[in-house]
């Protein structure tokens, strides 16, 4: 047995409206759900990203096991390669600091940024990851068939 696919992931934030307003406004995250003083959950492609206040989360609550975490998380969100500069103008019009930016030497550009809790953010491409983005698969499938 083996798990196929990430479907959550989740990170703590001390000040939810403030976390909400960033990945909202500057992610374009569409919010999925909320509790008030506990979480907002957002839709992200296919999948959930969740932001937890973890004073309220580290409680026990009904069915739900007490999780949380202090200190700075990580998340990587894709963006596609010919957003890389349409990204940096957007995060810089939005007044957030690019920490840095890398070109990955196996493939793949990441841009690094921190939301409101301190949390550090990367916006990246799949070639990070040895993945081929949908532009390049479409195109790949094309030569393919004109190939084949």
């Amino acid at each position: 047995m083996r798990v196929t696919e990430i479907l959550e992931t989740c990170l703590y934030v001390d000040d939810l409206d403030a976390a909400e307003d960033f990945y909202s406004r500057v992610l374009g995250l569409q919010r999925y759900s909320r509790v008030e003083g506990r979480h907002v959950f957002f839709r992200c492609g296919n999948r959930m990203f969740l932001l937890f206040n973890p004073s309220e989360t580290q409680r026990a609550s009904g069915d739900f096991p007490t999780h949380g975490a202090t200190g700075e998380g990580h998340v990587a969100f894709t963006m596609q390669d010919d957003q890389i500069a349409a990204w940096r103008t957007h995060l810089q019009k939005h007044g957030v600091d690019i920490e840095t930016e890398v070109t990955w030497p196996g493939g793949g550009y990441s841009i690094y940024f921190r939301d409101p809790a301190g949390n550090s953010v990367e916006l990246a491409t799949e070639a990070v990851w040895g993945r081929r983005s949908a532009t390049e698969t479409r195109r790949h499938g094309e030569k393919r068939r004109v190939m084949g």
